[in-house]
This record gives C-alpha cells, structure tokens and sequence, in this order.
C-alpha cells in the first residue's frame, strides 16, 4: 500500500471574497489538481510499463529485497518530507520532487505488469477512474460535512497497514480478500473526504501568494494521486487476473 498523508496544511488565512469568486479560485485550483495528478500517474504508467520490459532492470529491483526495500523508503521519505515542508521549499524543487516520486513510484509498481495480465491491469485502471471521479465529484459538491470521517479513516488506515503486515506472515488468503475490500472502502471514501478538504487549501493562492497556491495544488495532487493508486492497486488484488 503506497504511503498516504492527509495533513494538508497550512489553513488559509481569512478573507473576503464574494461565493462566487470563491467558487473561481476553486475551480482553477482543482484544474492544476487533477492536471498534476493525471501527469503523475501517466508518469507512473509509462514507467512501469517500461521498467517490466527490461529483464535487467527488474533482475536490479526486484533481484534482493534490499534494492526494493530501499526505494520504497525513498518514496516514504519523499512523500513525508514533502507533505511537512512543502511550503518552505521553491516551486521548482517542489515539482522536482512529485516528478521523481512518480517516477521513482512507477519502478516499484512495474511488477503489477508482471504479476497481473494486461487486460484486467486495463480493466482495473477504469474502474478505478471511474470510481475516483465519483467520489471526488461528491466530496468536491456535496454540501454535507465530511471533516468527521478524518479520524475515523486515519485509524482505518493504521488497522490495514497493521493486518496487511500481519498477514504477511500469515499469508492467509481469506484475510488477503478482506483486507482488499476494506482498503477500497477507504481509500472510496478518502477519496470524497481529501477532495473536500482541498477545497480550503485552494484560497491560499488568494491569501499567500500564487507560488503558494501552485504549490499547494501540488500537494493536492499527491494526496489524490496516493488515494487513486491504493484504491487501484486493492481493486487489483481483489479483481485482477494473474499471469
């Protein structure tokens, strides 16, 4: 399960703005969104398409566990360092960064190509898409208040994290199934929550400037780039077909 950090900070400071220049700045600010997004996980795509192509370079990856291991905790301290200092770092180090944590992300996921055919990792992928757009619609017009669902969701996270680990010892696949199907259910419903929840990130390029406002679209993208990946890759495991 890829790394998901949903402390999306800092508040914007208040202002006064009619609710329909409110609902421009918004828009605009979703357009970089699911524009970074959609360009992180092309990114993530090709790469891994590429990467499960070239015997060597799999042969290097996923030959010992310390090779393997250790991007994946490169993608874990770039996706924390970037969540907690995003604000204090330039524009272009920022997008440096979500740059090469997609890539980086997209060598690690070439064995979802190996491991699954190509027709159900296509099937999956629009399913996915479809799903996401549903939710993130929802959590982006819905009037209702979806702030409450973030505690509950947290710790949901950390119980799957925790049974995931569990069961990789115990490698039993009733609990693989189970697992499965609650991570979609979250990360369905993170999905709708994170969406809202940038709606107030997108007033600090009002606020604080448009080089804050760009990068906090691009810390929007990673969080809904983060929930689309974990809800593609549990629905993966559930529906996917193996080679």
């Amino acid at each position: 399960m890829e790394s998901d950090d949903n402390h999306l900070t800092p508040a914007p400071r208040l202002i006064q703005i009619s609710a329909e220049e409110a609902a421009d700045v918004q828009a605009r600010f979703f357009a970089q969104v699911y524009g970074w997004m959609a360009a992180g996980l092309g990114l993530t795509g090709g790469i891994a398409l590429f990467a499960s192509s070239s015997p060597e370079l799999m042969q290097f990856v996923f030959g010992t566990r310390f090779v393997f291991l250790g991007l994946i905790i490169v993608e874990l301290v770039i996706v924390g360092f970037l969540s907690a200092r995003i604000f204090n770092w330039s524009l272009g180090k920022v997008q440096a960064a979500f740059v090469g944590y997609a890539a980086l992300n997209g060598v690690t996921l070439s064995c979802v190509f190996l491991a699954y055919t190509s027709a159900s990792i296509t099937s999956t992928f629009f399913i996915t898409a479809g799903t996401f757009g549903i939710m993130s619609l929802f959590g982006y017009f819905t009037k209702a208040d979806l702030s409450g669902w973030g505690k509950l969701l947290s710790m949901a996270v950390i119980g799957l994290v925790l049974a995931m680990v569990v069961n990789i010892f115990l490698n039993n696949s009733v609990l693989e199934i189970i697992t499965s199907f609650i991570g979609v259910l979250v990360f369905v419903a993170l999905t709708a929550y994170d969406t809202q929840k940038l709606k107030q990130l997108a007033l600090l390029g009002v606020t604080d400037g448009e080089e804050t406002g760009s990068k906090a679209s691009i810390l929007g993208a990673l969080t809904l780039y983060l929930d689309f990946v974990n809800m593609f890759l549990f629905l993966l495991r559930l529906f996917g077909s193996r080679r």
